[in-house]
């Protein structure tokens, strides 16, 4: 089995659910990526209240990591409406967003 680099083009016209729209238009690709962590948020100030004094660490930290690859988040949004939808695709090792495209017949130069 050969190791495939998912490619995908910078730009693919698909239904915006925008209520502007409601129709096929072209849409900006990009990958999604996480946030900054706020310190602000109720999860983070429990858990830090938690945490102060004696007592050591109160919840449990995650070792067993099964996973290698993470599932690759599109984040597409309307060049008409600017209206921004997330899509999901399947997992992969190498990700590459508007790469050159493989043509075939052509001959493999090394």
């Amino acid at each position: 089995a050969r190791r495939e680099m998912v490619n995908i083009p910078k730009t693919r016209n698909t239904f915006c659910k925008g209520l502007k729209c409601r129709k096929h238009t072209p849409h900006k690709v990009t990958q999604y990526k996480v946030g900054k962590p706020s310190l602000v948020a109720q999860g983070k100030r429990r858990y830090d209240r938690k945490q102060a004094g004696f007592g050591g660490q109160t919840k449990p930290i995650f070792h067993k990591k099964a996973k290698t690859t993470k599932k690759i988040v599109l984040r597409l949004e309307c060049t008409k409406c600017k209206y921004k939808q997330q899509l999901v695709i399947k997992r992969c090792k190498h990700f590459e967003l508007g790469g050159d495209k493989k043509s075939k017949g052509t001959a493999v130069s090394y």
